[in-house]
């Protein structure tokens, strides 16, 4: 059985020193040009200490791409010099660094595209589960702007292997634009980027070429490639389960070096109701089959959490926990669990030291 103490080497060659990664999460705490601030370095290396890998939070590929104010970037050469001193900042912990390289899509916030139209596979609103508009409407992409966003993920990670990073993230989850093509909710294209799920799978496919070029370009190292996807949606219509397997069967048939679904809850029990005998993680991990690792997420906060996560994983990911409570793993490796921050969230981030602009996005979030 799988230990969270166990190292694991990716296919590419990278070796991670166990089992726990900090997965990507929101923090705001870029300058308004997406540049890299201080603050956010000392962040990040406080939470690496311990864990084998750190995935920063999303960085937009193309300035269209960003999708909130006080997101990284990773979309100009002339973010090299913050992002390169981000990748040191991590390592320096002795955790592999792996930045997320995203575009927000229609899910972008209008302030941060400077008034611009977000952008789409089709012109279709963002919706809540129960129908109702979610999001304006966004712009159709043209063949060209598709192009140009499926190159900028290849150009994001060449910096990202310039900047010294172990490793890239593409972000394909939680509504964003590479989720936006694979939905038959935001996609009703009827080009070669529309239509059934293949159709819908070929932005994923050229954006995994176009990032799998520019590894075997520039990298002179080892250097990892991992996909995060969201398992359903809950409008009709919307990715499915199946739809989901039909993703992961074709994601494991690539060079990728891990898979990571997104999952509020690492046990929770799928939608339809024909897969409800167990849960998301265990139906994935019994479809990968071993071809791929897997990592979890999703409510980990303690020991036991992170011995039933890999039953059925390979990885588990430590987001909020480690969010209000940095020094966690350390607690797990020296069995201080009573020592670990408990309790809701909302009363955490009262008593744990963060910044402005973090703080205040914590505070509206819980």
């Amino acid at each position: 059985m799988t230990t969270y103490q166990d190292s694991f080497t990716f296919q590419s060659g990278v070796t991670v020193k166990n089992r726990l990664m900090m997965p990507p999460m929101t923090t705001l705490q870029s300058f308004y040009d997406g540049t890299i601030t201080t603050d956010e370095i000392n962040y990040y290396a406080q939470r690496a200490k311990g864990v084998g890998a750190v995935i920063t939070g999303a960085a937009n590929v193309t300035d269209l791409g960003k999708g909130w104010p006080g997101e990284l970037s990773i979309a100009h050469d002339a973010d090299l010099p913050g992002l390169t001193e981000l990748a040191s900042g991590i390592k320096a912990q002795r955790a592999k660094a792996f930045v997320q390289i995203f575009h927000g899509g229609r899910m972008s916030d209008p302030n941060a595209l400077n008034g611009k139209q977000p952008v789409s596979a089709s012109a279709i609103a963002a919706e809540h589960s129960d129908g109702s508009p979610k999001t304006g409407i966004p712009r159709e992409m043209t063949i060209g702007e598709i192009h140009e966003t499926i190159a900028g993920f290849g150009n994001a990670t060449r910096r990202a292997i310039e900047a010294g990073f172990d490793g890239v993230e593409i972000h394909g989850a939680n509504l964003y634009l590479i989720q936006q093509f694979y939905s038959p909710q935001s996609n009703r294209r009827t080009d070669q980027y529309g239509g059934d799920r293949a159709g819908r799978y070929t932005f994923i496919k050229e954006v995994l070429d176009s990032v799998f070029t520019a590894v075997k370009q520039y990298a002179d190292r080892p250097f990892v490639v991992g996909y995060r996807f969201s398992p359903e949606e809950f409008t009709t219509p919307g990715i499915t389960l199946e739809d989901t397997f039909y993703l992961v069967d074709q994601l494991v048939q690539t060079p990728l070096d891990y898979l990571h679904v997104s999952l509020d809850k690492f046990d929770r029990v799928p939608q339809a109701k024909a897969y409800q005998d167990q849960s998301i993680l265990t139906y994935l991990h019994e479809r990968i089959a071993g071809r791929k690792p897997l990592v979890g997420v999703g409510g980990v906060r303690t020991r036991q959490d992170v011995t039933d996560l890999l039953k059925h994983a390979e990885f588990a990911a430590v987001g909020q926990q480690l969010l209000i409570d940095p020094t966690w793993v350390q607690k797990l490796e020296n069995k201080q669990d009573d020592d670990m921050i408990t309790g809701k969230f909302a009363d955490a981030i009262q008593c744990t030291p963060f910044t402005h602009p973090l703080y205040q996005f914590l505070v509206r979030r819980y």
